[in-house]
C-alpha cells in the first residue's frame, strides 16, 4: 500500500471514530436524565480540555514559528476571543427554531423549549468538532506523507479522543429528538472532516498551509468550544436537576481526554 492510501486510510478512520461515540449514547435510555446530565457535563469537560490543553498551545507553537514569544501569545488570545465574540453573535443573532402555530400547554412548551435548547447544543458542538477536526486531518494526512510510522501513531491517539468528542455531538441531538439516524448522521458529519482536511491539504492547499493560518484555525476554534461549553452544555446538563452528576461529567470528560492525550 503506497503512503497516499497509507494517510488517507488513516485519517479517515481516526475521523469516523466519532461515531463510536454516537453508539455509546444508543446504548442508554433517552428519558434517563441522568445519564443525560452527566454525558453534557462530560462533552463539556472534554471540549474545555481539548481547547486549553491542546488547541491552545498548539496555536501558540504555530504563531512562534513566524514571530515572537510575546506576539505569538497575543495572537492566541485575540484568535480565542476573537471567536468568541464572531460565534456568540451570530448565535444570539440566529432565531430559535419552533412551530408557532400548534398550540401547547405550559408544561409541553417547556418540555420543547428544553429539547431545542439541547437540540442547538448538539448542532453548535457538531460544528466546532467538524471544524477542529478539519485541521486535524490535515495534520494527520501531511505526517503519514512523510513518516506512515509515526502518521498510524498519531491516527490512533486521535481516533481514542474522537469517541468522546462523538459523545458531546450524539448525546444532545439523540436525546433532543429521539431520533438515532440524525444523531448518528450529524456526528458522521462532524467526523468526516478529518478525511475531508486530509483531500484537501493534498490536492488543493498545501501552498497556502502556513503555520500562521494553522495557529488562528486552532485558537478560533479553542475559543468556540469554550463558548458553546459555558453557554450551552454546561447550563443545559445543570437545567436536569442533577446538579452533582453534572460536575461529576465535566471532571470525568478532562480525565478521559487527559489520559488520552498522556498514554497516546
Amino acid at each position: 500500500m503506497s503512503n497516499v492510501a497509507i494517510a488517507f486510510v488513516s485519517t479517515a478512520l481516526a475521523g469516523l471514530a466519532t461515531m463510536l461515540g454516537a453508539f455509546i449514547v444508543f446504548l442508554s435510555k433517552s428519558d434517563n436524565k441522568r445519564f443525560l446530565s452527566a454525558a453534557l457535563g462530560f462533552s463539556a469537560g472534554v471540549m474545555i480540555f481539548i481547547s486549553f490543553m491542546e488547541m491552545m498551545p498548539m496555536a501558540q507553537e504555530n504563531f512562534m514559528t513566524t514571530m515572537s514569544d510575546t506576539k505569538a501569545q497575543w495572537m492566541v488570545l485575540v484568535s480565542f476571543f476573537g471567536s468568541m465574540a464572531v460565534f456568540g453573535l451570530i448565535s444570539h443573532l440566529v432565531p430559535e427554531a419552533d412551530e408557532p402555530h400548534e398550540i401547547k400547554t405550559e408544561e409541553e412548551m417547556e418540555e420543547r423549549s428544553h429539547e431545542l435548547a439541547l437540540e442547538q447544543v448538539g448542532l453548535k458542538s457538531a460544528l466546532a468538532i467538524g471544524i477542529h477536526n478539519f485541521p486535524e486531518g490535515m495534520v494527520t494526512f501531511m505526517t503519514s506523507l512523510l513518516d506512515p510510522a509515526m502518521g498510524v501513531s498519531i491516527a490512533i491517539a486521535i481516533a481514542m479522543h474522537n469517541i468522546p468528542e462523538g459523545i458531546g455531538v450524539a448525546a444532545p441531538i439523540y436525546f433532543a429528538t429521539k431520533d438515532k439516524k440524525r444523531a448518528l448522521w450529524l456526528t458522521f458529519l462532524s467526523g468526516v472532516s478529518e478525511p475531508i482536511g486530509a483531500i484537501l491539504a493534498y490536492l488543493l492547499l498545501r501552498p497556502f498551509l502556513t503555520p500562521t493560518l494553522f495557529g488562528v484555525v486552532f485558537g478560533a476554534i479553542s475559543g468556540i468550544m469554550v463558548l458553546i461549553s459555558f453557554d450551552e452544555l454546561l447550563p443545559a446538563s445543570r437545567a436536569y436537576g442533577e446538579t452533582h452528576l453534572s460536575l461529576l461529567g465535566l471532571i470525568f470528560g478532562m480525565m478521559v481526554m487527559g489520559a488520552s492525550l498522556v498514554v497516546l
